[in-house]
């Protein structure tokens, strides 16, 4: 494949100003250092990250102005003269986290995320160390695994990173976003768990029962879903785990389905991020709330292992952008207007 000098990228300038913060620009396609691998990339995906980091609301590390985007898909074609694990022609995936390869995350490697401290993936071409870099699973097509990098390792990590999900077990997930989809049709059913989702629509609930949810609360109609979530559970006992996108918002609720010695999995602060009063719940309730950022390396192996093995896909959002009209993405998300994983095919 012949490599141009320069390409098309989007940059985040600076935070603050929301959406008007991102650029479109040409630059030059980067050099490699010894260990790096350049990938054309062919596929990229939003997350409500995206939304947070220009308007100055992103509670992690920055390193300000930075292309764009942290979950990208793409084929190597070129390696600097020390790479081992990889050749031109491999497809790959992005690591979110590029030093958090194995274990706990450490406060080092939350200063590598991809689209925030280091060069991210909205662009025709990026080099990344050998080691940022996954499998691409050879069912999926590149606007699919572009989905995986942060929504669907959050996930994973999240079921399977401090106690793993077993079969029998109730998982409830809020929502209908990319993480909330991906693990109502994949992880969770995969392992044989019971699935109560909440949503906000009778549209929205009839596409969960499709996925695979067992249960589907429509939390608009029924603003205790919690206790109604904890009902639907063996005994009344409670849920195992949840994963709260909700933040603020919803953390009253998630409290009240959770069953003594359960997990709630904060990935998600849709409703803000101002803690409130109740925290202290948990001690009532015997349960753990965990904080997820995103996975490391080890467990993204492991999932596509797993989706492999199970041809499981991502739920991707009907309408898919392109490189040119990237910041429309950002718009339909910011809207509400998408349903599953928003993603943006490169040429």
């Amino acid at each position: 494949m012949s490599i141009p000098a320069t390409q098309k990228q989007w940059i985040i300038q600076s935070a603050g100003k929301g959406l008007d913060e991102l650029a479109y620009q040409d630059a030059p396609v980067p050099k490699l250092g010894e260990t790096d691998v350049l990938v054309k990339l062919r596929g990229a995906s939003l997350n409500y990250r995206d939304l947070l980091i220009p308007k100055g609301q992103y509670p992690f590390p920055l390193n300000l102005p930075v292309v764009a985007c942290s979950d990208g898909a793409g084929e190597v074609v070129a390696v600097g003269p020390r790479v081992t694990k990889w050749k031109p022609g491999d497809r790959v995936v992005t690591l979110f986290n590029q030093g958090h390869q194995s274990g706990p995350l450490d406060e080092a490697a939350s200063k590598t995320g991809l689209g925030g401290c280091i060069d991210g993936t909205l662009r025709q071409y990026g080099a990344f160390d050998q080691d940022g870099l996954v499998r691409m699973p050879a069912n999926l097509d590149f606007v699919e695994a572009a989905t995986l990098t942060c929504a669907a390792l959050t996930s994973w990590n999240a079921l399977y990173g401090l106690r793993r999900l077993q079969k029998g077990e109730t998982v409830l997930v809020q929502g209908t976003g990319g993480v909330s989809l991906l693990r109502c049709r994949c992880f969770a059913k995969a392992a044989g768990a019971t699935v109560i989702a909440t949503t906000s629509s009778a549209e929205k609930a009839e596409v969960l029962k499709k996925l695979g949810a067992d249960h589907v609360i429509n939390y608009r109609e029924d603003p205790n879903w919690g206790e109604t979530a904890r009902k639907l559970t063996p005994g009344g006992a409670g849920v195992d785990h949840v994963i709260e996108v909700g933040g603020e918002n919803t953390m009253t609720q998630s409290f009240r389905s959770i069953k003594y010695e359960g997990i709630i999995s904060i990935i998600g602060m849709l409703g803000g991020f101002q803690p409130k009063d109740n925290i202290l719940e948990v001690l009532a309730r015997v349960c753990t709330i965990r904080g997820v950022y995103v996975g490391s390396k080890a467990q993204m192996e492991e999932m596509v292992e797993v989706m492999e093995k199970h041809d499981i896909h991502p739920v991707l959002d009907g309408k898919v952008f392109t490189l040119d009209t990237a910041k429309e993405a950002y718009e339909h998300l910011l809207n509400k207007k998408h349903f599953g994983k928003v993603g943006i095919k490169i040429e």
